[in-house]
């Protein structure tokens, strides 16, 4: 959430510090998510399947990327880069609220388990 709270702060600046300053929370809120998410992926997934299960967390990350960006290049397109970015920042609130509802269990996770706990 806090990456999308941050990109609508950017959609809506006209100054340069708060621009640079919203796109440092943006860059450091994707580094932990991402870190987050790679972690839980590597730990929660039993050593069997890790390989296979990395390579398709790859394939959807790298291929959400550039989907995103076309979609936001046609979008930003037919209304404009600003509305376009304040559309996305409040697209990316409303898809955590909905995964933070269907995914309990992610919002709830306190802690990275540990190899052992994983293997149990």
């Amino acid at each position: 959430m806090v990456f999308g709270f941050g990109t609508i702060v950017f959609g809506f600046s006209t100054s340069l510090v708060l621009s640079l300053s919203a796109l440092f929370v943006i860059g450091a809120a994707d580094m932990v998510s991402v870190n987050i998410r790679c972690s839980l992926v590597q730990l929660a997934t039993p050593d069997v399947s890790r390989g296979r299960v990395s390579a398709v967390n790859m394939l959807f990350v790298g291929t959400s990327s550039e989907l995103g960006a076309f979609e936001s290049g046609l979008v930003a397109a037919l209304i404009g880069a600003v509305p376009c970015v304040v559309v996305g920042g409040v697209g990316v609130l409303l898809a955590a609220a909905i995964w933070a509802r269907v995914f309990p269990s992610l919002r709830q996770v306190e802690r990275i388990p540990s190899a052992d706990s994983a293997i149990e």
